[in-house]
């Protein structure tokens, strides 16, 4: 079993950054995939940013690009993402997510945002609230 944990979450001013780290088991060096996924009540949760863990490969939802930079640091089992030019629009619950099936290598070869439906492992969430 893989445990995940998420923090860094808050509320900030539209323009700041945050920070958000996700704290993983010692499984994290061997899953397929590392991800980053976003939810509004209401709506489908959403693939914010992968990375593969074999090359360190990495995708991003549109929105992001640019803005969000997803990272991890497998001596510490600690998986980012480094957020900056926040906008309301990005207020959400964060989840973190692993993978360990093949199938996430594909968007992330392509460079598509991850699929919700691909991973197996998922944090507890942590919100991130931006205001105007």
């Amino acid at each position: 079993q893989v445990h995940m944990a998420e923090s860094g979450g808050g509320s900030v001013q539209a323009g700041g950054s945050l920070r958000l780290s996700c704290q993983t088991s010692g499984d994290m060096a061997s899953s397929e995939c590392m991800a980053w996924f976003r939810q509004v009540p209401g709506k489908e949760r959403e693939g914010v940013a992968g990375i593969l863990n074999v090359d360190g490969a990495t995708t991003y939802y549109d929105s992001g690009k640019g803005r969000f930079t997803i990272a991890q640091d497998t001596a510490k089992n600690t998986l980012y993402l480094q957020m900056k030019s926040l906008r309301p629009e990005d207020t959400a619950v964060y989840y973190c997510a692993a993978s360990f099936h093949e199938r996430c290598r594909i968007s992330t070869r392509r460079r598509e945002p991850p699929h919700s439906v691909d991973f197996q492992y998922w944090g507890q969430g942590t919100k991130v609230t931006v205001s105007s």
